[in-house]
């Protein structure tokens, strides 16, 4: 394997920091989870005592002003252990960034602190019942009345939904205006007419709570706006290129991991004699795997280097979560081939990560968009 350069010593040793806490928070409890449909909140609140959560953001807010390495650590830790429950990174590269590039400085000193303590848990709510990759047709809406905006809609699929304590919410305040007329405003939990639907039965990532939200003349103070009306597009738009990477670097991390896995698997599993592993089919599937995913790695590190640099554009993204993606849930298959009928039960990690795996296609903005993006970059 071609030896992984981007990361300093000081990098690994995080790493193996993060290793040891996953491994003694949460390892011996995800099973219990996926039963709960949540994690429990004081892993919150543990893994911000151990410097996990938004290392990225800076020392005046309580962060450690660290580099995205930091981040990428986490969610291959993540992925290599199988812990799809734990919505760390959503909370830490997706939604810290929009209250610390577009909240006032109020906001910041607020919020922030208690972010990467883990006393707040964060959600994003994007998607509605009839609008999910098309960020436009969104038709919650914000209108402003004196000095409060008056928010009504619904949202689904929101990962960090139920134990969400304040959540990003994509609006319309001007639904005449299109993409010009989006805006992002902070709910907390509790605010009166806001108010979470049940936990969503998914095929998989059964740990990772995900929620509808329903929004009825809930009432925010003017000051949570983030940014300025009707940019929120345009901030989604800057904001998804390292959601799309994050996506990407967990699906390789979990393949990387189903593969090692398998290769533990097939060496001991015996038929007709002999190890799975010395069949010439299997030694193939393997090779192909190894191969695929040493490719997937390097693009992988070529982008966390353009990310570093603030360079990662938008259809390189596209093309890292598409074809990161694809490729995760097509070694997945391929190693729950390769354990036969033990692949197909839930107490095998490869089951898991197998239903886990499918959905990684359609969140962030669906492969088919993915591609639509790549190809307006071409023509």
């Amino acid at each position: 394997m071609i030896p992984r350069t981007l990361f300093s010593a000081e990098h690994e040793l995080f790493r193996d920091t993060v290793r040891r806490f996953l491994e003694q928070e949460a390892v011996p409890y995800h099973a219990q989870w996926e039963k709960d449909g949540h994690v429990d909140r004081n892993l919150w609140r543990k893994a911000g005592e151990a410097g996990l959560l938004c290392s990225h953001i800076p020392e005046a807010y309580g962060g450690m002003a660290a580099d995205f390495l930091y981040s990428t650590v986490v969610i291959e830790e993540i992925g290599r252990l199988g812990l799809t429950g734990i919505g760390f990174s959503l909370h830490s590269d997706i939604v810290a960034p929009y209250l610390l590039h577009y909240g006032c400085e109020a906001i910041k000193q607020k919020y922030l602190p208690r972010l990467v303590s883990g006393e707040l848990i964060t959600a994003i709510a994007m998607t509605e019942p009839g609008a999910g990759s098309d960020l436009q047709g969104v038709k919650t809406t914000a209108v402003l009345e004196g000095d409060s905006y008056v928010i009504n809609g619904s949202k689904t699929f929101i990962t960090n939904g139920y134990l969400a304590d304040l959540v990003v919410v994509v609006a319309k305040t001007d639904p005449k205006a299109g993409a010009k007329g989006t805006s992002l405003f902070l709910v907390e939990a509790g605010t009166p007419g806001f108010d979470k639907g049940k936990r969503l039965e998914k095929v998989g990532m059964k740990a990772q709570d995900t929620a509808e939200l329903f929004f009825q003349d809930v009432r925010v103070p003017k000051e949570n706006l983030l940014g300025q009306a009707g940019m929120g597009f345009a901030y989604l738009m800057q904001e998804l290129p390292q959601e799309r990477l994050t996506v990407g670097v967990g699906a390789i991390a979990s393949a990387r991991a189903a593969l090692q896995w398998t290769l533990d698997y097939t060496r001991e599993r015996k038929a007709f004699g002999k190890a799975i592993a010395d069949f010439q089919n299997t030694r193939f599937k393997l090779a192909e795997m190894a191969t695929e995913l040493q490719i997937g790695q390097v693009f992988v590190d070529r982008c966390l280097e353009l990310h570093l640099q603030g360079k990662l554009d938008v259809p390189t993204a596209a093309m890292l979560k598409y074809w990161g993606t694809d490729l995760q849930c097509k070694v997945l298959d391929e190693c729950v081939q390769l354990h036969g009928g033990y692949g197909f039960m839930w107490e095998y990690p490869v089951a898991r990560a197998w239903a886990d795996s499918r959905v990684q296609r359609i969140y962030a903005g669906t492969n088919e968009i993915m591609k639509e993006i790549i190809a307006r970059s071409l023509v």
